[in-house]
């Protein structure tokens, strides 16, 4: 299994702001959409950075209420990690894991394609287990 059967099934759309609105306009797209993370990108259409709600928390509690009215520049992520359609679950599971965040923008032919969250690999290792099981279960019956 890797990340492009996970786009198939749930899509590639990706909502994005541009890394000028505020901290406050990401707080409330992230409770709108509910979403845990939105892709920012520059005028190019480029993968500029990343906010988390975590991203945000952080910042909220370092910096306080003060820097809501701040560009989310100031508390983006912007050493991105990426991968492609054709990464195996199991290595975006390790990315994740290593990385300690739980969504992963999907990159294809230099431009954004989707991205993952640890939920929809978590789906997706569910369903291969369960996929498994199953055909252990026939092969035993027929056996």
């Amino acid at each position: 299994m890797n990340v492009g059967h996970i786009l198939k099934t749930k899509g590639g759309d990706v909502f994005t702001l541009r890394p000028e609105v505020t901290i406050a306009e990401v707080v409330e797209v992230l409770a709108e959409r509910r979403i845990g993370a939105i892709v920012l990108v520059d005028e190019g259409g480029a993968v500029a950075g990343i906010v988390s709600e975590r991203d945000v928390v952080r910042v909220l509690a370092k910096s306080g209420a003060g820097v809501l009215d701040k560009p989310i520049g100031e508390a983006m992520t912007v050493k991105v990690q990426t991968c492609s359609g054709e990464t195996g679950i199991d290595e975006v599971l390790s990315i994740m894991t290593n990385g300690r965040f739980r969504h992963l923008p999907v990159i294809e032919g230099g431009r954004l394609a989707g991205i993952v969250s640890i939920g929809d690999i978590v789906k997706m290792k569910i369903e291969e287990t369960e996929r498994e099981a199953e055909q252990m279960r026939e092969y035993i019956a027929a056996g």
